[in-house]
């Protein structure tokens, strides 16, 4: 695994994409931050980390995925490798909250960005983000994150998670042929809140209640609503209220 460690960057998928646009990288080349000016979230929010404290990470991933269709698989096993990382180190109450922030008990800890880009010849390469709450312990202005430490009540070695989370991603690339269906049951399995009744809000600002189901093959949320029918909702156009 190719580590660049950089010390304050705008963003480091913005770094790593531009990286990988003028040379041939490794696969799995990862770039870590210990401050970050321009953080990311889903559909151009903002991610707020405190330097130093947390982990700040960017991978790249190719010659998984082919068909744009089937990009949601890289979140799946992204989220599941954090999430593995996490179990073993006895973080507790995990959940994926769709389509990737990374839960303990009600609070998120953790959030991931994929970013694909076609390639001329058709190759799909993917740069994934993830930033990780490790040992800030103010969240005064985040009422609903939090960090391993807080949790855990200890501090974490931030050093040594990207070769941890890196190598489980790599090991469930390898897998994944054999292993697909069987992570897809995992994701849904550990999707935070499913299967219980909960507020939501649309885009129309209206709320309602509604049961997560599932994901689908293409990672809209599957939500059964109160007359009984299921509606497919993509990033950003639904909100959950917790």
């Amino acid at each position: 695994m190719k580590l660049i460690k950089l010390d304050a960057i705008d963003s480091t998928n913005d770094f790593l994409k531009a990286l990988s646009s003028h040379e041939e990288l490794d696969n799995f080349t990862v770039v870590t931050a210990e401050n970050q000016t321009k953080g990311k979230g889903q559909m151009g929010s903002k991610w707020v980390s405190e330097s130093g404290k947390n982990l700040i990470m960017s991978v790249l991933v190719k010659d998984f995925l082919y068909d744009n269709e089937q990009v949601f698989n890289i979140s799946i096993i992204v989220s599941l490798a954090v999430i593995k990382t996490l179990k073993e180190l006895d973080i507790p109450d995990l959940s994926i909250k769709w389509p990737n922030d990374i839960m303990s008990y009600n609070k998120k800890i953790g959030g991931i960005l994929i970013e694909n880009t076609i390639k001329s010849d058709g190759r799909i390469v993917s740069v994934v983000g993830l930033g990780l709450n490790v040992n800030q312990i103010n969240f005064e202005l985040l009422p609903n994150a939090s960090s391993m430490a807080v949790i855990s009540g200890k501090s974490f070695d931030k050093d040594i998670l990207p070769e941890l989370i890196v190598e489980k991603i790599q090991q469930k690339i390898e897998s994944w042929q054999t292993k697909s269906t069987d992570f897809w049951k995992k994701y849904y399995n550990t999707l935070f809140r499913k299967g219980v009744p909960m507020p939501f809000k649309n885009l129309q600002n209206q709320n309602f209640m509604g049961i997560i189901q599932g994901v689908s093959s293409v990672g809209k949320l599957q939500v059964l609503l109160e007359d009984d029918s299921v509606s497919e909702f993509d990033i950003k156009e639904i909100q959950m209220l917790y």
